[in-house]
């Protein structure tokens, strides 16, 4: 698919019958938002996704799914890390839950759209729109902030700075979630085995 030249999908094709998907921006960040959700069992975010997604859930569940992460990554494929990112970790750099009114913010600044009152945007747009948020806009500093890999900063001072604005703007994570961390960083400093905490 490219959003210069294909019509933006609001339906699906399962088993050779179409289905509508919810395409608007709002579906998609709440599915976002659902799968971060740590109080959620993994099973139940399944269907509760399906029910967001599909004003008519499929028979064929698999294919269900697939095309509603298809559509979720704006019919672009994974990209397959190789190389040196092998075990890193990749760094949440934005939240729809924490930053919600930057993004509101940054839309009405660069496109002077109105998040609240607009009553539909394709979420292949608001993608679109939100990955070329100009630098000026505070969102796209603080992702930058949240982004910056310390290590490879050699002045102090400089380091010092993006550590305190990483610490400012961090992501808060849930109590679950902390108390795994801190469980996580008490078993390494006094040399336990962390293999059951991850």
């Amino acid at each position: 698919m490219n959003i210069l030249i294909d019509l933006l999908p609001e339906e699906v094709i399962i088993d050779n019958e179409k289905y509508e998907i919810n395409s608007d921006f709002r579906t998609s960040i709440l599915f976002e938002l659902l799968m971060q959700d740590s109080s959620i069992e993994e099973n139940d975010k399944i269907f509760i996704a399906l029910e967001l997604y599909y004003p008519v859930i499929p028979a064929n569940v698999n294919e269900a799914i697939e095309n509603m992460l298809w559509f979720y990554r704006c019919g672009k494929d994974i990209k397959s890390h190789k190389g040196n990112c092998k075990g890193k970790s990749v760094t949440q750099i934005y939240s729809f839950e924490h930053d919600d009114d930057y993004i509101y913010a940054a839309f009405m600044d660069q496109y002077n759209v109105d998040l609240q009152d607009i009553d539909y945007l394709h979420w292949w747009k608001f993608k679109a729109m939100f990955k070329s948020l100009k630098e000026d806009n505070e969102i796209v500093k603080i992702m930058g902030y949240r982004s910056m890999d310390l290590s490879k900063i050699k002045d102090k001072e400089q380091k010092a700075y993006y550590k305190k604005m990483q610490k400012i703007y961090e992501i808060p994570i849930n109590q679950d979630e902390r108390e795994k961390l801190d469980a996580i960083e008490k078993a390494l400093l006094t040399g336990q085995d962390i293999s059951k905490l991850i």
